[in-house]
């Protein structure tokens, strides 16, 4: 991602250094907005990231309750077909 947290970080942190040392107003009133807006656009990716994160979470968490009840339904299914073999076969010998 273009706009990475480290990234927009750093261009905050040399946003304010410059304001800091600004001599003009203008200057310094500039570096402060740009400052303000890299400090968003960081707080922007990090949330990004973390949104992605618990999606990814939440997916994987899902794909393995899905996976479980598969597994329990199979072995449920495996469990009943060899009952019916029992029966069948005590059928057979009555």
């Amino acid at each position: 991602m273009a706009d990475s947290y480290e990234m927009c970080c750093e261009r905050a942190d040399a946003a304010a250094l410059a304001a800091s040392n600004a001599a003009l107003d203008n200057v310094r009133d500039r570096e402060l907005r740009a400052e303000k807006t890299w400090r968003g656009l960081a707080a922007k990716a990090r949330s990004v990231v973390e949104s992605r994160e618990k999606v990814e979470r939440e997916k994987l968490a899902e794909r393995q309750m899905l996976a479980r009840q598969d597994d329990l339904a199979d072995t449920a299914n495996d469990n009943a077909d060899d009952g019916d073999d029992d029966d069948a076969a005590g059928s057979v010998a009555n």
